[in-house]
């Protein structure tokens, strides 16, 4: 267990610099954020800190800046979509590594809010350089981690930094995804049904391996379903399949007895385009010529129905091509059964990436427990590995 930041007595955060690490990694268009759920997202633990007379330093990546500053990877547009959140000014640290932005940060009014630029502008960070994490560390009186998406990195503002400054603690968001995705795995309601879906097994070799021996049921969808059939001997036409893993998936097929559970049936067409022709078939009645895009209607009863029955459900990875109709309709489906399991009252966690897309897609995002921010971390944390970013941080 982990020390959260409600653990901290008033004197601890009354006029103290809180140094947050959070995941603003947002899409950015012409200067202006055109997703800002992951900001939404760190809104309670940035207002709890300000209710409570802190100073808030956040800290954040956006993209993958090659050799240095980059302009189109500045965090200036983010600043300006907190600002219209929080409706109060939030100062920006363009040079977090110079004196004037540490005194900056100490001049802040209580409840002030400041931004560094993109830690990822900053050499050594993500090689976690604990130099680098020192200079950082002197921006804050104490650390909060709240960018769960980024704590399977040993970076230095997600693991260096939390060494050095103390008290550590976890913010809001990252406890909730703890909490969630923890008692997903170790403390599941039964049914425990995971669903994966997604286009290569090679990502989620690890994660059907550390998931066998827990769940009831691993439903299995998406382009990777494609390596498993023919693994059975099955036709696959033109569908994605990787050949190298073939071996794997008739070995993952044979362990797992009647918990690995295949689609019966799949929509294909001969290309990937929207208004392509397309044919609903049985798994082993796929031509030559053709590819797999989607799961079949009766797939879709079947894996609802399972979802609907569970306790625990936990999903990562679309059941097709949902970003080209009519290819969505599978993944579609499964965030409907998905919701209607929520109102059963089973514990359903989506797994970030695309998952966390097609629920927002469905208008569903509300219909569920817990939709995970970090789509890698959740991935990393359900295959059992340990995530830096939260080893760092002080324990209960």
């Amino acid at each position: 267990m982990k020390r959260t930041l409600e653990s901290l007595d008033g004197g601890a955060i009354e006029g103290q610099r809180a140094l947050v690490r959070v995941d603003f990694n947002c899409p950015v268009k012409d200067g202006r954020v055109t997703d800002n759920t992951r900001v939404r997202a760190a809104l309670p633990t940035i207002e709890f800190l300000r209710s409570r007379g802190a100073r808030v330093v956040l800290l954040s990546h956006l993209g993958r800046p090659k050799g240095g500053p980059d302009p189109k990877y500045s965090l200036q547009p983010v600043v300006n979509e907190l600002e219209r959140l929080l409706g109060s000014p939030v100062a920006f640290l363009r040079d977090p590594l110079s004196e004037q932005a540490v005194t900056e940060t100490r001049r802040l009014p209580r409840g002030g809010v400041a931004m560094a630029e993109n830690t990822r502008f900053l050499p050594g960070e993500e090689g976690n350089d604990p130099a680098l994490a020192a200079r950082l560390a002197a921006l804050g009186d104490f650390y909060v981690n709240d960018a769960f998406g980024s704590a399977h990195r040993a970076h230095a503002s997600t693991e260096a930094v939390a060494r050095l400054l103390k008290p550590a603690v976890s913010g809001f968001l990252m406890q909730q995804e703890l909490h969630y995705l923890g008692d997903a795995l170790h403390r599941p309601k039964r049914p425990f049904v995971a669903l994966l879906g997604g286009a290569k097994i090679s990502g989620k070799i690890d994660l059907i391996s550390a998931l066998l021996p827990t769940v009831d049921h691993v439903l299995l969808g998406g382009a990777m379903a494609c390596t498993f059939f023919a693994a059975m001997g099955l036709e696959t036409g033109k569908s994605l399949v990787e050949a190298d893993r073939v071996e794997l998936a008739r070995r993952l097929l044979a362990e797992s007895g009647t918990k690995l559970v295949l689609p019966g049936g799949a929509v294909i067409a001969q290309e990937l385009k929207a208004g392509a022709e397309t044919r609903t078939v049985r798994r082993d009645q796929i031509p030559e010529g053709w590819a797999v895009y989607d799961i079949d209607p009766e797939t879709e009863r079947d894996f609802g129905t399972k979802i609907e029955g569970a306790g625990t459900v936990v999903w990562n990875g679309p059941m097709g091509v949902f970003e080209t109709p009519p290819f969505d309709h599978g993944t579609l489906a499964i965030a409907g059964a998905m919701a209607a399991a929520t109102g059963n009252g089973a514990v359903t966690v989506v797994g970030g990436g695309d998952s966390a897309a097609a629920v927002a897609q469905a208008g569903l995002e509300n219909r569920m427990t817990h939709v995970s921010t970090g789509g890698g971390a959740s991935l990393e944390f359900l295959e059992g590995k340990t995530l830096p970013g939260v080893a760092a941080l002080d324990d209960v």
